[in-house]
């Protein structure tokens, strides 16, 4: 119900309320006198819709005049260095004028770290989160010579990161684990990469040195005779007038470098044009001529990095829908039956049953002149949200609140006997997510937790085929333990009859994909081309057609090479001392 309700809210704000281009200066934010100035025939507007490439370019090619000349000469170079700086870190595709709020997390954090490329400073210590998010391979490559080149100025640089390429390019690594939640906080290994390699506790070392314990390869599925769905036309943005085939019932990897058109493509196009065909969407939809198959959709919908809930009201078992089964157990209990006690006895969110001290949130808000507001265990039920007649009542040993106190991990054993509970309880564990309470408020899950619950409580439901998944980035923030258990978890959504549509730079995803679509050959401008489109081992038997086609080549031969090398060890050869 929660996530019907949102959808039908985000629907209504979406027919209503958009935003309109500026009729009075065009988009531009600026008023006639500042319109009026130009610099070699171009106006400000003129400059800042270039993209940092094209502006790279452009800028000491302007034709200037003696006087004009003079004025710009000691800020040309400024201007370019620092240009220059974003096209290192992989920002090249952005326009100048793109609005900060509609920058991704990942490109606001490399922005900031193209500004302190251009300041030349020493000595200073660089903490980064995640700064790879969204980026391709190649422009990866970028990034790491770019932190490169931070540490030889006399800098250090901290990064927290699951990228297997910039683990491998670090100088010292800290491990932290063993487990996720309450099972992690422990430094399990710091080295080198060879040394965490060798180190038995270390699922890092483990991953990069050998690879995934459960390779997926050989399972792609035939695209050849299922049926198609067809975007005509599609011209958003940088997109260039192109067709999009997408076989569905099948597992669909999106790629491209970055500013490719990828997410303009799937979410801005695809995405609304399904919605439309299927409701009464009536929002923005991307430049197209007409979509093709939908007929063979029964369904679309977005899997997203957004909560689940923004109170905390809203946790994992509610979302899934399994609580309302944990409740029915409590109320069948002989104690329970006796006191005439119901289900909605054992909600927070009804009087009855619930602390009304403080309406079953478990806390109380005390509020601070001047300062925010400060959250404080309720006192009276002591955070347990329950009244004591309410937690008198148990099930094999636990009240309601323990139940929710339980970890999914927990809660699959504790629940083995009762297969409503117990199959989503799974589901949640096989997702990576076996470390998360059953009663954790859903403001407190990040987004990569928010999107794995959400496909967990979509593959709970067994009945659900011919559905059209979109899933943007879905490795954000995901350890490489977890990508192969996200994979695992999509593979089973296509196996009931669905599609999942993934726009991912992550090779290991895009490896275990039925279906790419390349995207480019480059971002910005010089993309919206369809490069090519295929099975994988068609784009790795043509590495020259794109950049992930060579990258996927690359990781392909190095997968071939480090399992030939773990065969010969196990057999007793070693190709190092065997003579030639």
């Amino acid at each position: 119900m929660e996530s019907s309700s949102r959808e039908s809210v985000r629907t209504y704000l979406e027919q209503f309320m958009r935003e309109v281009t500026c009729t009075a200066c065009q988009g531009t934010r600026l008023n006639p006198q500042a319109r009026a100035v130009r610099l070699a025939g171009q106006t400000l507007g003129d400059l800042v819709v270039l993209s940092v490439a094209a502006a790279v370019d452009c800028i000491p090619q302007l034709e200037l005049n003696a006087r004009e000349r003079a004025i710009a000469e000691p800020l040309l170079p400024e201007i370019t260095a620092r240009l220059q700086c974003m096209q290192e870190v992989g920002l090249g595709y952005l326009t100048l004028d793109r609005r900060s709020d509609t920058l991704s997390g990942g490109e606001a954090q490399r922005l900031r770290l193209a500004a302190q490329l251009g300041s030349n400073l020493r000595g200073v210590c660089y903490v980064l989160d995640e700064p790879t998010i969204g980026l391709h391979p190649r422009d990866n490559a970028r990034l790491l010579a770019t932190l490169h080149r931070l540490k030889y100025q006399g800098n250090s640089i901290v990064v927290v990161e699951h990228d297997e390429d910039t683990i491998r390019q670090a100088d010292h690594i800290i491990d932290l684990g063993p487990g996720a939640g309450a099972q992690g906080g422990q430094v399990v290994a710091a080295g080198t990469l060879q040394e965490l390699a060798q180190h038995p506790a270390s699922l890092t070392g483990r991953y990069v040195s050998n690879g995934w314990h459960q390779p997926q390869s050989g399972r792609q599925r035939s695209v050849q005779d299922g049926p198609w769905l067809t975007l005509h036309g599609a011209r958003e943005h940088n997109l260039k007038n192109v067709d999009v085939r997408f076989p569905l019932e099948t597992f669909i990897a999106v790629t491209g470098v970055s500013g490719s058109g990828k997410s303009t493509l799937v979410k801005q196009t695809l995405y609304p044009a399904l919605r439309q065909h299927l409701t009464s969407y009536n929002g923005r939809v991307g430049a197209h001529d007409s979509l093709r198959g939908a007929e063979a959709v029964r369904r679309v919908l977005e899997v997203d990095h957004t909560p689940i809930g923004k109170t905390p009201r809203s946790n994992p078992a509610t979302y899934v829908g399994f609580y309302d089964d944990m409740r029915r157990l409590l109320a069948q209990t002989p104690e329970a039956r006796l006191r005439g006690y119901a289900p909605g006895r054992f909600s927070f969110n009804v009087a009855g049953g619930r602390c009304e001290a403080c309406s079953g949130q478990g806390q109380r808000k005390v509020e601070m002149n001047f300062l925010p507001d400060v959250f404080v265990p309720c006192e009276t039920c002591d955070g347990q949200r329950f009244t004591e007649e309410t937690l008198d009542i148990r099930y094999n040993g636990k009240h309601i609140a323990d139940l929710l106190a339980l970890t999914v991990a927990e809660a699959v054993e504790f629940f083995a006997g009762v297969a409503s509970i117990r199959r989503p309880l799974q589901i949640l564990d096989d997702a990576g997510l076996g470390y998360l309470t059953l009663g954790q408020p859903s403001n407190t899950l990040s987004g990569g937790e928010a999107q794995r619950i959400k496909l967990a409580y979509e593959l709970s439901r067994s009945s659900q085929s011919g559905t059209l998944y979109l899933l943007d980035e879905p490795t954000t923030g995901l350890h490489l333990a977890d990508i192969e258990k996200l994979l695992h978890v999509l593979q089973a959504l296509v196996d009931q009859g669905n599609t999942v549509v993934v726009v991912e730079h992550n090779l290991e995803v895009i490896r275990q994909a039925d279906y790419i679509i390349d995207l480019g050959p480059e971002g910005g401008d010089a993309g919206g081309e369809i490069v090519i489109a295929g099975p994988p081992a068609h784009l790795i038997a043509h590495p020259e057609a794109s950049h992930t086609a060579r990258f996927l080549r690359e990781q392909h031969h190095s997968k071939k090479a480090k399992a030939s090398n773990h065969k010969e060890k196990a057999t007793g050869h070693d190709s190092t001392t065997r003579s030639p």
